[in-house]
């Protein structure tokens, strides 16, 4: 075991997952190193927002994934720098890692270009941590607005806003949307949750750009439907606590809403940075790293840098979008690579190739749209075909068993059985602010209506 290549694989995320999945038989001695302990199926974060399923449905740990694979051990650390000279990765804790070869995976975080204080006032949707602080701000709402009787605050605190209209933001809100609509229609006496006003907001000129136009159309229909206010070509152009300033047209407008979500635009960690820096590697305008055909570091042949972080064109000219299916298929390809070096095959692999198998986005309970192999579907078929492979990909048994039968419930009921409100700041607003110069907080006895 002492002469086999040592391969750390920097995050547990897609790619790195992949990597260290398809390493299990191979001649190498394997470190799977993330600031987590958990793989995050990302695509199903926004279930985790509105309260469909719970952070340990869709989050599994790495060590019980990995932890029957032989060849593999999991470390809890966050890499900070990288001595591609000295084939070493250095951690925040001080401690450093020796590899023979490097897979990093470090994926991608929110970008609100260049506005990060936004952040404070509108949250994205990359961690578990994001999407509980998300489901606080949405349910919170609702109680606040019960509590309230001035009919200006009320409206402002019922208004949502996402901002970006790609599969996020368009899932955030036909969520939303099904809970002001179904979901909450009798949990409030005071308000009436199918009031509250949901609006999606795109600079470009319509949602879903990566999908075809005809499905975007659909799903734009479909959002309707479900009350979802859609205005594209729009620009936001600040953020605070009590709403968002935009621009549509040259025409500038604020929007008072206590609940802004975030849902567009990625930016690389600060550790891509570091690690352009140290192999002197090209980067694109968003900070990927520009890698080879077979995911190499250029003059770093046992650097592969694989996911979210790498910059590669497709077919079709265009560089590889951050899809979790990209991430899945590179790392593949470096673990194969890294199995031939180590098997001593010196026969190369032929360039990476990515085999599209298709976009797909959820609106709602029956609704989605699909573009799969080149056939575009939508409404209920693209709705079980989306919900039958993202069950298919949750890494562990249990989760896929425990996600069909929420789905289940939920598809006849509309209930959402992770509705909590948790966390310290549960109870963070102060109601005697919002009462002050208003009318008394309203009678919150059942209306005669409500008791019958």
């Amino acid at each position: 075991m002492a002469s086999q290549r040592n391969v750390v694989i920097v995050g547990g995320g897609f790619a790195g997952l992949g990597a260290a999945r398809a390493l299990r038989s191979a001649p190498v001695n394997v470190t799977v190193v993330d600031r987590r302990n958990y793989h995050l199926f990302q695509p199903l974060l926004y279930q985790v927002a509105t309260g469909s399923l719970s952070a340990g449905e869709v989050a599994a740990p790495l060590r019980g994934i990995l932890g029957r694979q032989r060849n593999t051990r999991v470390l809890l650390g966050e890499m900070v720098d990288l001595d591609p000279k000295g084939k070493r990765v250095r951690l925040a804790d001080g401690a450093s890692l020796e590899y023979d070869s490097l897979v990093i995976a470090v994926g991608s975080e929110t970008s609100y270009f260049g506005h990060d204080g936004w952040k404070d006032w509108a949250p994205g949707l990359k961690s578990i941590d994001e999407a509980v602080n998300v489901r606080h701000k949405i349910l919170y709402a609702f109680e606040v607005a019960e509590r309230i009787a001035d009919p200006a605050q009320r409206r402002a605190w019922l208004t949502f806003v996402i901002v970006g209209g790609g599969p996020t933001g368009v899932e955030l809100a036909g969520a939303i949307g099904e809970i002001a609509r179904q979901t909450l229609r009798h949990d409030f006496r005071s308000i009436h949750p199918e009031d509250a006003r949901i609006i999606l907001l795109d600079g470009l000129p319509r949602v879903l750009m990566p999908f075809p136009e005809d499905l975007a159309q659909k799903a734009h229909r479909s959002l309707e439907r479900l009350g979802v206010e859609i205005r594209t070509g729009t620009m936001v152009k600040d953020v605070d606590r009590d709403g968002l300033q935009v621009e549509t047209g040259g025409q500038s407008e604020r929007v008072e809403a206590h609940t802004v979500l975030w849902g567009g635009g990625v930016t690389m960690p600060p550790v891509a940075k570091t690690v352009a820096a140290r192999t002197q590697a090209p980067a694109d305008r968003a900070g990927r790293i520009k890698v080879n055909p077979d995911l190499t570091v250029p003059g770093y042949p046992d650097i592969y840098v694989v996911g979210d972080l790498a910059s590669l064109a497709g077919a079709d000219g265009k560089p590889l979008p951050g899809l979790a299916q990209v991430a899945m298929q590179g790392g593949a390809y470096a673990a194969k690579d890294i199995a031939r070096k180590a098997r001593g095959d010196a026969r190369p692999l032929p360039p990476f190739a990515y085999f599209d198998k298709g976009t797909m986005a959820v609106i709602g309970r029956g609704a989605a749209v699909a573009n799969v192999f080149g056939v575009h579907l939508s409404g209920l078929a693209a709705w079980l075909i989306w919900a039958f492979i993202h069950i298919l990909y949750l890494v562990q048994f249990e989760s896929r068993v425990v996600v069909f039968i929420k789905w289940a419930i939920q598809a006849l009921t509309f209930n959402r059985s992770a509705r909590l409100i948790t966390g310290a700041a549960a109870t963070d607003f102060d109601f005697s602010d919002a009462v002050k110069g208003s009318a008394a907080v309203p009678d919150l006895r059942p209306t005669a209506e409500a008791r019958r």
